[in-house]
C-alpha cells in the first residue's frame, strides 16, 4: 500500500499522484506540466512512470494541468479506464482535442519563423487526443466503486469547476484499511455558478492543495465595482481590455458576471466577444449540467428562462479568420481568450498586436505560474518575447485575485475545521513558499499529527503510517516513459 508523487510537487501544474495497493496502480490525476517552455516540455515527454504498468486513473476535474497529459499516458501502453464524474468526463475530450490542436498549430507557426534546426514537434496531436475516448468511465458524485480489488473510490464535489471532486479512496490490503483524500483544486464559497466544497468528515492521510497558501483573495463581493471601472476606464481612452482566461470556468464566469453587469446598465455597451470555439463548446456543457449550479444561480437566470451565457453584446468567434478581424478593430472591446497563462492560443495573437498600445489594458484573472508569459506581465516586465519576436509592453497590466478559483489560506482552514485528519497531511498542487507558509500554519493549528510538503518522486508507505510509525517520505528510482 504505497503513494508515490510524480507531479504537482513544489509548482502547480503536471498534478500526478500514484496509489498502489495489492499490486493495481491508480493514478490520481494525470495532468500536463505547464510553464518555461523548455523545461516543460521535458517534464511532459518523460512521465517518470510505465503507463503501461497503470491499472486506472481517477480524475479530480478537467483543467489541463490535471487530465492533459492523458494522451501521452494512452500513446505510451495505458489500456485502463479513465474514471471522473459525468462533467468532467464531457468536459476532458474537449479539453484534450483543443490542447492537441493548439499544439499542432503553436508548432507550425514557430516553425514558419524559424530555421528548420529550431523545428518543433508538438506534444501531441489531434488525433492523440481522439485515442483517449475509449477509456472514459463517469463515475456520479456519492457513488462508492471498487475500481481495482481493494480500491474503492467516492467522488465529492469540490467546488472548483464544473464537475470537479475530491476523490476519497477507501483502500484495504492484507487486513489493513486506509482513508486517504485528495482535494484535487479546493474550491471556494459563494462563488458564482458552483455549489460550496462538499465536506470528507474523517481521513487518515489528506492530499491537499496549497496554490494559495501564502495569500488572501481580495473579497469577492467588490469584484463587481472593480470589474466596472476597469471596464469603464478603458472604454473612456479607446481600448480594448483582454482577459486570458481559461475556456474552462472562468470564461463561463466572467460571461456570467458581465450578463448581470449589462442588464443592470452597469458597463458601456461595447462588444463582449469570447474568442474560443473551446469555450463556446464548454456553454453546450454547462447546459448540460445544470442540476450542478448553485441554487442562486438557478434563482436568478435558470428559474426565469434566461441563458446566464447569451445576451445581445455578447459573441463568440467560430474562425481564425473572425479572430484575425478583432484585432484590426479599432473600437473598445472585451476580448476573452485562451490560454489562461498566456502561454499557447488565440491569447498570444491578441497580446502580440495590443501590447504596445497604451490604450489596452490586460486584466489578469487567475493564477499565472512561475516561468509563464502571464506571470511576467503581472510582475511588470516591460518588453516580453511572443512566438520568439520581442514585443514591447505599453498596456495597462491589472490583476483581480478575488476571480480565483482556488480557496486562499483562510478558506482552507475554515473548510478544515470541524473535520479530522487522523494521520498525515501532505501538500501538493503549491510552490515552494505558499507550501511552506501552509505547512507551518496547519502544523500550528494542529490539523495533522504529520504536516510535510510533498516532493517529486517520494514514495510513502501508507501501512507504516497507519499504524502510526510514519517514517520519512524515500526517494525511489524513477525512469522515463517511451
Amino acid at each position: 500500500m504505497k503513494l508515490t508523487f510524480y507531479g504537482a510537487n513544489g509548482n502547480v501544474t503536471g498534478s500526478r499522484h500514484l496509489l498502489t495497493v495489492n499490486g493495481k496502480n491508480v493514478l490520481l490525476d494525470c495532468g500536463l506540466v505547464q510553464g518555461h517552455r523548455a523545461e516543460a516540455n521535458e517534464r511532459n515527454r518523460n512521465l517518470l512512470f510505465d503507463p503501461a504498468t497503470l491499472d486506472a486513473v481517477v480524475l479530480s476535474h478537467g483543467h489541463v494541468d490535471h487530465c492533459g497529459a492523458l494522451p501521452l499516458l494512452v500513446r505510451q501502453g495505458f489500456r485502463g479506464k479513465i474514471y471522473g464524474t459525468p462533467a468532467t468526463m464531457d468536459i476532458v475530450p474537449l479539453m484534450l482535442r483543443d490542447c492537441g490542436h493548439i499544439q499542432e498549430s503553436d508548432a507550425l507557426t514557430w516553425n514558419k519563423r524559424h530555421k528548420p534546426k529550431d523545428a518543433i514537434t508538438p506534444l501531441y496531436t489531434l488525433a492523440d487526443a481522439e485515442a483517449v475516448d475509449p477509456f472514459y468511465a463517469p463515475l456520479p458524485y456519492d457513488l462508492p466503486t471498487e475500481i481495482v480489488p481493494g480500491l474503492t473510490v467516492t467522488l465529492e464535489d469540490a467546488g472548483h469547476i464544473l464537475g470537479s471532486a475530491i476523490v476519497i479512496a477507501d483502500l484495504e490490503e492484507n487486513g489493513l484499511r486506509r482513508r486517504l483524500v485528495f482535494s484535487g483544486d479546493l474550491g471556494r464559497e459563494h462563488l458564482p455558478i458552483l455549489c460550496a466544497p462538499a465536506r470528507f468528515g474523517e481521513t487518515d492521510i489528506l492530499l491537499l492543495e496549497s496554490t494559495y497558501g501564502d495569500r488572501l483573495h481580495d473579497e469577492y463581493a467588490a469584484v463587481e465595482d472593480r470589474l466596472v471601472e476597469i471596464i469603464c476606464k478603458t472604454a473612456r481612452r479607446g481600448g480594448k481590455i483582454l482577459v486570458p482566461a481559461f475556456a474552462l470556468e472562468r470564461t463561463q464566469e466572467l460571461v456570467y458576471l458581465l450578463h448581470r453587469l449589462h442588464n443592470a446598465g452597469r458597463i458601456p455597451a461595447i462588444p463582449i466577444v469570447v474568442d474560443s470555439p473551446l469555450a463556446g463548446k464548454l456553454l453546450g456543457v454547462f447546459a448540460r449540467h445544470l442540476e450542478l449550479f448553485d441554487p442562486e444561480s438557478k434563482a436568478e437566470f435558470l428559474d426565469r428562462h434566461e441563458n446566464p451565457f447569451a445576451f445581445p453584446t455578447f459573441h463568440v468567434t467560430e474562425s481564425p479568420e473572425e479572430s484575425k478581424k478583432l484585432n484590426d478593430s479599432q473600437e473598445p472591446m472585451i476580448v476573452i481568450s485562451a490560454s489562461g497563462m498566456c502561454e499557447s492560443g488565440r491569447i498570444l495573437h491578441h497580446l502580440a498586436n495590443n501590447l504596445g498600445d497604451p490604450r489596452t489594458t490586460v486584466l489578469a484573472v487567475g493564477y499565472m505560474a512561475e516561468g509563464t508569459l502571464g506571470r511576467r506581465l503581472i510582475e511588470g516586465e516591460k518588453q516580453v518575447k511572443i512566438y520568439g519576436d520581442p514585443v514591447q509592453v505599453r498596456a495597462e497590466v491589472v490583476f483581480m485575485s478575488a476571480f480565483s478559483a482556488h480557496a486562499d489560506y483562510q478558506e482552507q482552514m475554515k473548510y478544515l475545521q470541524g473535520q479530522r485528519v487522523r494521520q498525515a497531511i501532505y501538500l501538493v498542487h503549491g510552490e515552494e513558499g505558499p507550501a511552506l507558509a501552509e505547512r507551518d500554519r496547519l502544523r500550528l493549528a494542529g490539523m495533522a499529527p504529520i504536516v510535510e510538503i510533498s516532493r517529486l518522486g517520494e514514495s510513502l508507505d501508507l501501512a507504516d503510517i497507519a499504524r502510526g510509525t510514519a517514517p520519512a517520505p524515500t526517494k525511489i528510482a524513477i525512469h522515463g516513459g517511451a
